[in-house]
C-alpha cells in the first residue's frame, strides 16, 4: 500500500539508530555498495533476457513473449518496491536474503521452464500451457525480487553517509543503468554463444548470490547478530550448492530433455549463433527429420512431396537462373538442379551452421543429393531481405522463398509487401516467384494474407496447396515440435509473376516429379480457392498482419 506523504519535522533523526559501523572508510563503503548495484543490475537484466529468449524458442512469437515478460516484470518490480518499505529497518539482512532468493529463482528459471516444456508439453489440457503459466510466474517472482533491491540499497548507502535524496538516487541509478547495459550486452555476445541458456543462467545466479553475500557479510556484518550471520551464510552456501549441482548435471539434463522433446533418435544437436539445429534419424534406414529451434522443418518421409510442390510448378518456363531464399538444408536446390537448363542457383540462407551441416552431414548431404557441391550453386549466408536490396534488378528467372512459417515473428518481415516488392524487382521478364505461405485449411487467414500481400506488391498470383500424406507429425516448416494437434494437414503455396497470372502446370518432359501429377495439382489449386478468405489486408513492415 502506498503510504500518504508526511514530511519529517526539521532536524528529525534518520529511521536507523546511527551510521553503519564499517570495516572500511565511508567512501570505500559507498563505492562497494555501488559496485554491488552494478553487478545486481547486470544479473537482473540477464534473467529477463534469458526468459524472453527461452520463451521465444519454446513457444514462438518473440514479440508476444517479450511483451509478457517485460510487462509482468515491470509491474512486479513496482510491487516489490512497495513490499521493501517494510524491510528498511532490517536493510542489510533483508538484502542478503533477497539476493539469495533472486539467485536461486533466476538461476534455475531456465532449467525449470525447459523441463516443463519437455516433459509436460504434450500431456494436453492445462499442462499444454504449463510453460506459459510458469513463464508468468517466474517473471512475477523475479520482478518482485528485483524491485525490492532498490529501496534496500538506498537505505544501505544512506547508512554509510547521509546525503540528499536526489544525489543518492542519481548515484544508485547510474550504477544500475550501467550494470544493465553490461548485462544486456553480455547475454547475446558472451553468455549465450559460449555457455548456452541453461549454464549462463546458473552462472549469473552464482555471481548474484556471491555479490549479495559479500556486501552484507563483508561490509555490513556488524549490523547483523551472530545468529543472523550464520543463517545467512548457510543460506548462501546452500544456494551456491544447488546452482553448482545443477551446473554439473546440466549436460545430462539437456540431453534427457532433448530426447523428451524429439524422441530418443537424436543424432545431431548444434546450437549455432542463429538457432538450435537438431537432426534425428538418418541412419539404419530411419527417416531423417530436421528441427530448427524446436520446429519440425522437414520430415524425411514426406519432405520430397513438400519440396517438389514448392519448386516444380515455378520451374515451368524459363529457369536458367534460380534464386532460393532460405533453403539452407539444400533440398530446394536439389529440386531446382534436377531440371535441365539450369545454369545457376543462388542460395541465401541465414545460418552458416545449417549450410555446413547440409554439406558435411552424411545423411543430410545424401538427402539433398550433395546439391551444395554442384559447381552451379553459390551459397551465401545472410539476411534475405538485405540481400534482395543489394541484388541487381531483373537477374533471376525463378525466385523460391523457402522460408519459415509466416506466423513466426522472426520471419514476418520476409512476408511483407516491401519484401515482395524487392523480390519482384529481381525477377527477369517472364520470371516467377513461389512462396511457402503456411497451411491453407489450418490457418486460412494467414495464407490469404500472404496472397493479398503479394498482390499488393504488384504481382499476379496463383494459390495452390498440396495435401500431406497423413495427419500427425506432418513435415514442412509449419509444425511446432511436441504438439501433434497443430500439425498441418496440407502445405500452402502461392505462385506469382509480374506480367500475368502464371499458369499452374508441371513440365514433366525430362524428369517428372515423384509425388506430383498435373491432375492432382490442378485439383489442389481449386481446393485452395475453396478456402479463400476475402477482404484481408496486406502485411507491411510497420503493420504486420500475421
Amino acid at each position: 500500500m502506498i503510504e500518504p506523504y508526511a514530511p519529517a519535522p526539521p532536524g528529525a533523526p534518520p529511521p536507523w539508530r546511527g551510521p553503519a559501523r564499517l570495516p572500511v572508510r565511508p567512501d570505500t563503503g559507498r563505492l562497494l555498495v555501488l559496485a554491488c548495484v552494478f553487478v545486481c543490475a547486470a544479473c537482473g537484466l540477464v534473467y529477463e533476457l534469458e526468459l524472453v529468449a527461452l520463451a521465444s524458442y519454446l513457444m514462438g512469437d518473440s514479440v508476444t513473449q517479450a511483451s509478457v515478460v517485460l510487462s509482468v516484470m515491470v509491474f512486479a518490480m513496482g510491487l516489490g518496491s512497495l513490499v521493501a518499505k517494510r524491510l528498511r529497518r532490517f536493510a542489510a539482512a533483508g538484502f542478503g536474503v533477497l539476493e539469495a532468493a533472486l539467485a536461486l529463482v533466476g538461476g534455475c528459471s531456465a532449467m525449470a521452464l525447459y523441463a516443463v516444456f519437455a516433459w509436460t508439453g504434450d500431456w494436453g489440457g492445462l499442462w499444454a500451457d504449463g510453460s506459459r503459466i510458469l513463464l508468468v510466474a517466474f517473471s512475477l517472482a523475479i520482478g518482485l525480487l528485483i524491485g525490492a533491491e532498490a529501496p534496500l540499497l538506498m537505505e544501505l548507502i544512506q547508512r554509510i553517509r547521509r546525503q540528499d535524496a536526489g544525489g543518492a538516487v542519481a548515484d544508485l541509478f547510474a550504477a544500475d543503468y550501467v550494470g544493465a547495459l553490461v548485462g544486456g550486452l553480455a547475454f547475446p555476445f558472451l553468455l549465450l554463444p559460449f555457455l548456452g541458456q541453461l549454464t549462463s543462467s546458473l552462472l549469473v545466479g552464482a555471481v548474484n548470490v556471491v555479490a549479495g553475500a559479500a556486501l552484507v557479510l563483508g561490509l555490513f556484518r556488524r549490523d547483523l547478530t551472530c545468529r543472523a550471520r550464520c543463517l545467512l551464510l548457510v543460506a548462501n552456501i546452500a544456494v551456491l550448492g544447488v546452482l553448482a549441482s545443477a551446473a554439473v548435471l546440466v549436460d545430462d539434463f539437456e540431453r534427457a530433455a532433448r530426447q523428451a522433446v524429439y524422441g530418443g533418435d537424436v543424432r545431431v544437436a548444434v546450437q549455432t549463433g542463429v538457432q538450435e539445429i537438431v537432426l534425428t534419424g538418418g541412419a539404419d534406414g530411419r527417416p531423417l527429420d530436421l528441427y530448427l529451434d524446436g520446429r519440425l522443418r522437414f520430415a524425411g518421409r514426406d519432405e520430397r512431396r513438400y519440396h517438389e510442390a514448392l519448386v516444380q510448378p515455378a520451374m515451368s518456363g524459363p529457369h536458367a537462373r534460380v534464386l532460393i531464399l532460405g533453403g539452407g538444408d539444400g533440398l530446394a536446390a536439389r529440386e531446382a538442379l534436377g531440371r535441365p537448363g539450369v545454369r545457376r542457383v543462388d542460395v541465401v540462407a541465414p545460418d552458416p551452421g545449417l549450410i555446413r551441416l547440409a554439406r558435411t552431414d552424411p545423411a543430410l548431404s545424401s538427402l539433398n543429393d550433395h546439391a551444395f557441391g554442384d559447381p552451379r550453386v553459390r551459397v551465401a549466408a545472410g539476411d534475405s531481405f538485405q540481400w534482395l536490396r543489394e541484388a541487381p534488378p531483373a537477374t533471376y528467372d525463378v525466385v523460391v522463398a523457402d522460408l519459415p512459417d509466416p506466423g513466426i515473428t522472426a520471419s514476418t518481415k520476409l512476408y511483407s509487401q516491401e519484401f515482395y516488392g524487392l523480390a519482384r524487382r529481381v525477377l527477369a521478364p517472364g520470371g516467377r516467384l513461389v512462396v511457402h505461405a503456411g497451411p491453407v485449411t489450418g490457418r486460412p487467414r494467414v495464407f490469404w494474407t500472404v496472397e493479398a500481400t503479394l498482390r499488393a506488391a504488384g504481382l499476379h498470383t496463383a494459390p495452390y496447396r498440396v495435401a500431406g500424406r497423413g495427419t500427425g507429425r506432418t513435415g514442412g516448416p509449419d509444425r511446432i515440435a511436441g504438439d501433434d494437434s497443430r500439425a498441418p494437414r496440407d502445405w500452402g503455396f502461392v505462385l506469382a509473376a509480374a506480367d500475368a497470372r502464371p499458369p499452374m502446370r508441371l513440365d514433366a518432359r525430362e524428369r517428372p516429379p515423384r509425388t506430383l501429377t498435373q491432375a492432382a495439382l490442378t485439383a489442389d489449386a481449386r481446393a485452395a480457392e475453396a478456402h479463400r478468405v476475402a477482404g484481408v489486408p496486406a502485411s507491411t513492415l510497420v503493420h504486420p498482419r500475421y
